[in-house]
């Protein structure tokens, strides 16, 4: 969806939500090189056009991507630039808890990257947040106390290192008092315990140790915590063995080694996927990419020039081998001309020969527009992406030059094989309420006129009707007719959109006040490639074949199109369907009333 956006704001929105989503989805599977991969993307493309709290959200996934992979420098300098796009102060509750859990988590990467001081120094600003912002959520406060007590329980940890265990105990009692509560935390409190049970066992203080560990047993039961249970039984073994009681030691140690066996197949498949070398890999990459930015200019010229010489000598090769054919047919329809009577059969083969040579003429042409869209639509998409990023003047003035050209290529590319598919698609026939599919059509056009300072006027039929047609090629003939009369008139004019049944059809005629259509020209509007082609009163570009494909779909679908056009008035174009029966014989053009305001 994203590459079929129209705007560039539109590609890098659904382009960055795509892959926020497919991250957070690897993520899940924990897959993590996978999820970091498409972060990473996201942000890329993102960086410079979405908002602070967008980029926030991605900060924070790829520091718990490089957290969990044990990158703790990595993910101390995500979270810490996550928590630089957001604001101090707030009064959503998400980016509040948000916020804290941001500086709980670089506090706990400082701690695992052997950082002490910095951890303690950002555990502090996780609780003194909690305490200044927290008072305005009153019906949130449950929440805050567990969060004070997942920060006091860490932070104990860090305090054990620096020796401050008589400190670490008092802030361990405090998170499992909170924690333990019911509707809390209750396995932060488990693992909280282990960590004091823990504390407990190096000091010696074992019937401190015993008391919370036989405290712990019918937790445990309740609320299973895997982590919690393998440590509990490692505790319980240490305890027996210290007291020379080898059978329970012994008993509680095999019990432990099984767990400890299942815990470490999950934590193996945790880190089956490397991310540390994807993270070097991207790294360099956009190095390169920076280093190499100027000889991409070059580079992307140099292949746009020899794009257009090779569709140059392709073109000139079809006209020379066209014209050869054409004249050796002049020269046998003459000859035919005067032997008409004789050689009948010749002539046959001669028209058969015709045909022949116009579809060998189609199919050139839709194989060259279809081998030209791949390589065309790579570079249109290349300069878009270097359109945002940091050049000269002259630079960036190249590149737009270059983007512009490519999608006007693409654009002409995709209506040349349009029309010359178009009587080989099969046509998805249903019943569709005509009022309905015009209306939609006007909707979704009202924003392009707007750009031009027009008004589109709709005036649907008095009730619905229903017309056994192709929804999506008739939706592409009435949006056409619609599009030029937005092109072909000035700013600031109106456009009139009309619907009538009128013996036994339904008639759509779209009527601007533009400049209309030349006498010369008039018969020329309906030929592929016709030179009646013109630019639109904004210098809009037109290849001459939206006509000509509008022509071939009515011929298709068993209707008529045509117009009223002068200098004066603007011109009016009509496409009617039979109601019932295709045969019944319909009114002429000069009849049918043209809308008015």
């Amino acid at each position: 969806m994203a590459n079929q956006s129209i705007t560039k704001k539109q590609y890098v929105a659904l382009y960055t939500e795509a892959n926020f989503a497919i991250g957070d989805a690897y993520f899940s599977m924990q897959q993590y090189n996978a999820a970091y991969k498409h972060f990473f993307r996201g942000y890329i493309v993102g960086k410079n056009n979405l908002n602070r709290k967008a980029l926030a959200e991605y900060m924070y996934r790829m520091g718990m991507i490089t957290y969990k992979m044990g990158n703790y420098k990595f993910a101390t300098d995500y979270f810490k630039k996550s928590y630089s796009y957001h604001s101090a102060t707030t009064n959503e509750f998400v980016t509040f808890y948000n916020i804290q859990e941001l500086l709980d988590n670089i506090a706990l990467s400082y701690k695992h990257n052997n950082e002490p001081d910095s951890a303690v120094v950002y555990f502090n600003k996780a609780l003194n947040f909690l305490d200044q912002y927290g008072s305005q959520f009153k019906d949130r406060l449950k929440m805050i106390d567990m969060a004070k007590g997942v920060i006091c329980g860490n932070k104990a940890e860090v305090l054990v290192l620096q020796g401050k265990y008589t400190e670490a105990i008092e802030l361990l009692k405090k998170s499992i008092e909170t924690n333990l509560q019911k509707g809390y935390d209750n396995n932060d409190a488990q693992l909280t315990e282990v960590k004091l049970a823990q504390l407990y066992f190096d000091h010696h203080k074992d019937k401190a140790l015993i008391d919370l560990l036989n405290t712990m047993r019918p937790q445990l039961d309740k609320v299973k915590n895997a982590e919690a249970q393998t440590d509990w039984n490692r505790l319980m073994s240490k305890y027996y063995l210290r007291k020379k009681n080898l059978p329970k030691a012994i008993r509680y140690l095999q019990t432990y080694n099984t767990l400890k066996d299942s815990n470490i197949k999950k934590l193996n498949l945790l880190r089956e996927s490397d991310i540390n070398k994807q993270l070097d890999s991207y790294e360099k990459q956009q190095q390169i990419e920076k280093l190499s930015s100027n000889n991409k200019v070059q580079l992307i010229s140099l292949y746009v020039i020899i794009v257009f010489a090779v569709m140059a000598l392709v073109i000139i090769l079809l006209i020379y081998r066209n014209w050869i054919r054409s004249k050796k047919d002049v020269q046998t329809v003459n000859l035919l001309n005067k032997q008409i009577n004789e050689q009948n059969s010749i002539l046959e083969n001669a028209l058969n020969e015709l045909k022949i040579s116009s579809q060998e003429k189609d199919r050139i042409l839709r194989t060259v527009a279809h081998d030209l869209r791949n390589p065309i639509g790579g570079i249109a998409s290349l300069t878009n992406l270097m359109a945002d990023d940091e050049y000269t003047d002259d630079q960036k003035e190249l590149i737009n030059l270059v983007k512009e050209t490519s999608y006007n290529s693409l654009e002409l590319i995709e209506e040349i094989l349009e029309a010359t598919n178009i009587s080989l698609i099969e046509l998805n026939l249903e019943q569709i309420d005509i009022n309905s599919l015009v209306s939609n059509s006007v909707e979704l056009l009202r924003f392009k006129a707007s750009e031009k300072g027009q008004k589109i006027f709709f005036e649907p039929l008095s009730k619905p009707q229903d017309l056994y047609i192709c929804r999506e090629k008739i939706w592409r003939v009435i949006s056409n007719l619609i599009s030029n009369a937005i092109k072909f008139s000035p700013t600031g004019a109106s456009i009139f959109v009309k619907v009538v049944t009128q013996n036994d059809e339904v008639i759509i005629a779209v009527k601007d006040n533009g400049i209309g259509i030349p006498d010369k020209l008039k018969d020329q509007v309906f030929n592929m490639f016709t030179t009646a082609q013109r630019p639109g009163t904004a210098g809009e570009k037109s290849f001459g074949l939206g006509l000509s494909i509008c022509w071939q779909i009515m011929e298709k679908s068993g209707g008529k199109i045509w117009f009223d056009s002068d200098s004066k008035t603007g011109t009016t174009f009509f496409i009617s369907f039979p109601l019932h029966d295709p045969d019944v014989p319909a009114k002429s053009p000069q009849q049918v009333s043209i809308p008015q305001s």
